[in-house]
């Protein structure tokens, strides 16, 4: 179907029996084609005496090994099935050049997955016996699945990024694949031919959403097909092959709910968060790296009415907001000429003149800050944003050396009497040592007390010791003091039962 159209010498189309011919009589040079004096290939072998992986010319007398030489083969198992892997992969780069010069790569795009795979299974098959390669039915299994995520997804990487208990995939260089599973790092037998194939896998993503990578400019941000977050770093600033991080999010979409169930908060904060973002109360989710911040974000975005008009804007789109009336920004990095740019603070002002009800931005980390703080001091009640902070007083700190990076003369006190105007609630999630993800405090900004912004913790996460299984225990509770919102919780009808703020024990 693919391979129907292929150009001959002349430059028009071949028919699909001629390009069949052609695979058969004029095989490419260099690519395992079997040679003029080669002679013509015996019969298949009996299948106890077929090879794993034959080589894709004739079998040399050397390969034979009397009966005596299968224990030293026995005694290394692992050398073994290393060389296969190795043969197994040499042998799917020649096929994936066969396939490059055999489909027609214009109607890749809209093939259907089972007429691509069926057509990719038919090319290989056919190289395959050419080449008096045998392989059994696993094997030839894996190696059409692999031909097929070569052509159509991103080669090695595809198996991670379609198994849902991975949530992040690490690659130091083609030979060095981790990824994060429940919260903790493992190496994976995933590998990359070279540095070339894995340069081609990350040209291929980049170029997909209008973003490049080179020497010139050799880090990128971009995002996936499914929206999972991409960065990539090339040689030379990566020194031992290109870098990789890709940040997976769950197809099913978590809910309040979900996140209670894992232990990433109690009822109590869940009824007192759903009250909060129902009242527009201003919140900055913040934490460190991989703390479940835009899960978060995501989680509580849940309780905004469908009736409210939402804009988010974002480095990379990741936030999967569950409104109908939704309008996304991104912003765009300069072009080769070094022009175009369209930052965060571009995207966050221009949303100020689109009647946004809330304004989210995914995470405020330069000049835009002062703007971000101006929308929720001026009507855009109820916007949220993330930003990285080790707890609640540093993440103050942080909007403060933020505002004072944007070239902004302000005296610290007006500066801090905007940001307890602006923000309402800081809510500090955490990745705890035993890779789990917990809302450790949500502190509530009061005011100011002379020169110092005045902040109370209402809940947070008591650790009690590590169990034998290195997992930490401990429970969330209330710190016993009484929200400053109660009064507004009551005016929009959210009157929280006084219990929720009674500490606890843990039971």
């Amino acid at each position: 179907m693919f391979s129907r159209y292929k150009k001959g010498a002349t430059g028009k189309p071949v028919s699909a029996f001629s390009a069949s011919k052609l695979h058969a009589t004029k095989a490419p040079a260099g690519q395992g084609a079997v040679p003029p004096d080669t002679p013509p290939a015996a019969p298949p072998a009996p299948p106890a005496a077929a090879r794993p992986l034959a080589e894709p010319k004739a079998v040399r007398p050397e390969r034979k090994a009397p009966p005596a030489a299968a224990a030293p083969a026995r005694a290394a198992p692992s050398d073994k099935e290393r060389k296969r892997k190795e043969r197994l992969g040499e042998l799917k780069v020649e096929l994936h050049h066969r396939l490059l010069d055999s489909l027609n790569l214009s109607a890749i795009e809209t093939a259907s997955e089972k007429d691509l795979r069926a057509e990719i299974q038919d090319i290989a098959s056919e190289a395959l016996n050419e080449m008096n390669v045998v392989l059994n039915r696993d094997e030839r299994a894996t190696l059409y699945r692999e031909l097929y995520d070569e052509v159509r997804g991103l080669g090695p990487l595809e198996p991670l990024l379609q198994d849902d208990t991975v949530s992040d995939i690490l690659v130091n260089g083609p030979h060095q694949v981790f990824v994060e599973r429940g919260g903790k790092l493992q190496l994976t037998d995933v590998t990359f031919k070279d540095e070339k194939h894995l340069l081609r896998i990350i040209d291929k993503i980049v170029s997909a959403v209008g973003r490049r990578v080179d020497e010139s400019n050799p880090y990128v941000d971009a995002r996936l097909a499914d929206g999972s977050r991409f960065n990539a770093m090339v040689p030379p600033i990566a020194v031992d092959g290109s870098l990789v991080s890709i940040r997976k999010f769950k197809k099913d979409k978590l809910g309040i709910e979900d996140l209670v169930r894992f232990g990433a908060f109690s009822e109590d904060m869940a009824l007192y968060l759903e009250a909060a973002v129902a009242t527009r109360l201003n919140i900055i989710v913040s934490g460190g790296t991989g703390s479940g911040k835009t899960t978060t974000l995501n989680a509580l975005s849940s309780f905004i009415d469908n009736s409210e008009r939402i804009l988010t804007i974002e480095d990379t789109a990741e936030l999967q907001l569950q409104q109908t009336h939704v309008g996304r920004m991104e912003s765009r990095p300069p072009n080769v000429e070094g022009k175009g740019a369209v930052t965060q603070r571009d995207c966050l002002r221009n949303a100020l003149r689109m009647r946004p009800d809330r304004i989210i931005v995914g995470e405020t980390r330069g000049e835009e800050v002062i703007d971000m703080l101006q929308a929720m001091n001026t009507g855009h009640d109820g916007s949220m944003t993330t930003i990285h902070a080790n707890n609640a007083r540093d993440a103050v700190s942080r909007l403060e050396n933020m505002v004072a990076m944007a070239g902004i003369e302000m005296p610290l006190k007006a500066m801090r009497a905007q940001i307890a105007s602006a923000v309402n609630l800081l809510v500090q999630a955490s990745r705890l040592q035993d890779g789990s993800r917990r809302m450790v405090s949500i502190t509530e900004i009061t005011g100011m007390e002379g020169d110092v912004l005045s902040m109370q913790e209402v809940f947070r996460f008591q650790r009690t010791g590590l169990g034998p299984d290195g997992k930490i225990l401990g429970h969330f509770t209330a710190t016993g003091v009484r929200s400053h919102y109660s009064e507004r919780f009551r005016q929009w009808g959210y009157d929280l039962p006084a219990s929720i703020y009674e500490p606890s024990t843990g039971g």
